[in-house]
């Protein structure tokens, strides 16, 4: 099943860039076996190759992927960033909305011509409408907002920017903000930039959790305090006092 699936990453990342390039085709692009037959008879046309900065894995990594190389080759990235964004936006604000993303039981067609009507609405560019509708097709408009965070990590490698998630129990002031990018900005060195996400959790009590490139540095009152109480706890080495 994995096989199959990896085999057919190439037509879907073919579907997106030939629905973007065709200006004059209207009609929904996906990757039948019908334009796999098309695709296979066509002449190649040249265009650039595009690499993918940070290798993904799973479905939502590898339609991740397949996006990018379509918004790549269109110079179209921050668009489509954009436009997924707010759609993961909308379905955090409609319940109803969200729930049409997550209901399998919905038919094909359904979905398909619900999204088309969002899109065409919302006036998304083809690359993100057709990506969108090979989604619903394959019933996976559940994963869209997986997929969008695998792709805003592809932008931002493409961008060379760094997130750095803080966790605190209140917002930091901007003054402590500016400090703490500085010092993750000199710690990661030239040719990258931070970018700095806040999150607010007041189960840890105090002080703050920074995590950024695979790394996590806990300092929370938390986790002091939990360090503390396993040290009490230690039974006192006998001396022979």
């Amino acid at each position: 099943m994995a096989g199959r699936f990896r085999s057919g990453l190439p037509l879907l990342r073919r579907a997106l860039t030939a629905a973007n390039s065709s200006s004059a085709q209207r009609s929904v692009v996906c990757p039948t076996l019908e334009s796999a037959k098309s695709y296979a008879t066509a002449a190649p046309a040249k265009e650039k190759k595009v690499k993918v900065p940070v290798t993904m894995f799973g479905v939502s990594g590898n339609y991740a992927s397949a996006l990018y190389i379509a918004a790549v080759k269109a110079n179209a990235l921050d668009k489509v960033e954009s436009e997924l964004l707010s759609l993961i936006e909308a379905s955090k604000k409609s319940p109803t909305f969200s729930q049409f993303m997550r209901d399998v039981s919905v038919d094909a067609d359904t979905r398909k011509k619900a999204i088309t009507d969002i899109c065409d609405q919302a006036k998304f560019s083809e690359i993100t409408k057709n990506f969108l509708v090979i989604v619903a097709e394959g019933g996976r408009l559940g994963h869209v907002e997986r997929m969008a965070q695998r792709f805003s990590e592809l932008t931002m490698a493409h961008r060379g920017e760094v997130k750095a998630t803080v966790t605190t129990v209140i917002a930091l002031p901007p003054e402590e903000e500016k400090e703490l990018k500085e010092t993750l900005q000199y710690m990661l060195g030239q040719g990258k930039k931070v970018k700095v996400e806040q999150k607010i959790d007041p189960s840890i009590l105090g002080g703050l959790v920074v995590e950024f490139s695979q790394k996590v540095f806990d300092m929370s009152i938390r986790t002091r305090a939990a360090q503390m109480e396993r040290f009490l706890r230690q039974p006192l080495s006998s001396d022979g006092n």
